[in-house]
C-alpha cells in the first residue's frame, strides 16, 4: 500500500475532475434552459395543450337534460383523421386548426376541414393565437387567408380564435391584460370586417382571468367556447352567461380532444348560417 507524506495531495484523475465540474455546472445552469429542453416546437401548439398541465383533470361529464351535439377538434398531432369512425361514433360537428401565428400552417387541413365536411359534419377553423410575435389585426388576415374564412353554405361555422396559455414561454405572452384584451379585440374586429362573422373565443377560465383581468367586454358578441376537462364546465369568465360549447376531454374516443355544443344539431347549424 502507497504511503504519502505528510501534507502531500494524491493527483485525482481528469475524468474525475471533469465530473466533478460538470456536476457543478447542473446546479448553476439557469432555469430557463432547463425550460428550454421542455419547449415544444413552434407550431406544434393545438387546442387545450395547457390544460391538462394547468387545470388537471376531474370527473367525467355528467348527464344533462339540455341536448348537447358532440363534436372534436384537431390539429397536425391527429394526422390523417378517419372521419367516417368518428361520425359512426356520433360526431356531428368538427373544428380543424388551420393556423398559428403567420409563421405555420397545418399541413394535414386540407384532409381534416374537406373530410369532416365530406362525410356530412358541420366544420369549422380555428387560429392559434401568439399575441407576442405579431398584431391581432396580422393573424387574423393570416388565418382567413389560410383556411379560416366562412362561407354562407350551412355547413360551415364561423372561425374561431384559440387563445389560451402560451406553450412556448410566458403564460400572457408578456403582455399585460389591457394589452391582451386589445390584442384580441384587434383580431376579432379585423375578422368580421374580412369575414362578416363574429369569431369564436376559445379559452379557459383561469387563464382568462389571470391574463385579460377577466375582461367581460366580448362576450355580447362573441361565443364562448370554454375549456375544462371535469364533470363541468365550471365557472365561466366574465359576461358570458352560458357557453356555446365546451371541450371537456383531451382523449375522447378514436381521435382528437372532443367537445359538447350546448344545444341540439339544429344550433349547430344555426351557428354556421350565422
Amino acid at each position: 500500500m502507497p504511503v504519502h507524506r505528510p501534507g502531500s495531495i494524491r493527483p485525482r484523475p481528469l475524468a474525475v475532475l471533469a465530473a466533478a465540474l460538470l456536476a457543478a455546472l447542473s446546479f448553476s445552469l439557469p432555469l430557463t434552459t432547463a425550460h428550454a429542453a421542455t419547449t415544444p416546437t413552434r407550431g406544434s401548439a393545438r387546442m387545450g395543450m395547457g390544460v391538462l398541465a394547468h387545470d388537471g383533470r376531474s370527473g367525467t361529464p355528467s348527464t344533462s337534460d339540455v341536448t348537447q351535439t358532440e363534436g372534436v377538434d384537431v390539429s397536425a398531432y391527429q394526422g390523417n383523421v378517419s372521419w367516417s369512425t368518428l361520425w359512426s361514433s356520433g360526431v356531428r360537428w368538427a373544428y380543424t386548426k388551420a393556423t398559428e401565428g403567420t409563421y405555420y400552417t397545418n399541413p394535414y387541413f386540407a384532409q381534416q376541414y374537406n373530410g369532416s365536411y365530406n362525410v356530412g359534419m358541420i366544420r369549422g377553423a380555428y387560429h392559434f393565437a401568439t399575441p407576442n410575435t405579431t398584431s391581432g389585426a396580422t393573424q387574423a388576415n393570416y388565418f382567413v387567408d389560410h383556411g379560416g374564412g366562412w362561407s354562407r353554405d350551412g355547413k360551415t361555422l364561423p372561425g374561431a380564435l384559440d387563445i389560451e396559455w402560451n406553450p412556448y414561454g410566458a403564460a400572457c405572452y408578456g403582455k399585460s391584460a389591457s394589452a391582451l384584451a386589445g390584442w384580441i379585440a384587434d383580431f376579432l374586429n379585423t375578422y368580421k370586417a374580412r369575414t362578416g362573422r363574429d369569431a369564436v373565443i376559445y379559452t379557459a377560465s383561469s387563464w382568462w382571468t389571470q391574463c385579460t383581468g377577466n375582461y367581460g367586454g366580448f362576450a355580447a358578441n362573441n361565443p364562448l367556447w370554454i375549456a375544462r376537462y371535469a364533470s363541468d364546465p365550471g365557472t365561466l369568465p366574465a359576461g358570458w352567461p352560458y357557453y356555446t360549447m365546451w371541450q371537456y376531454t383531451s382523449s375522447g374516443p378514436t381521435v382528437g380532444d372532443h367537445d359538447k355544443f350546448n344545444g341540439a344539431l339544429d344550433r349547430v347549424r344555426a351557428l354556421a348560417d350565422g
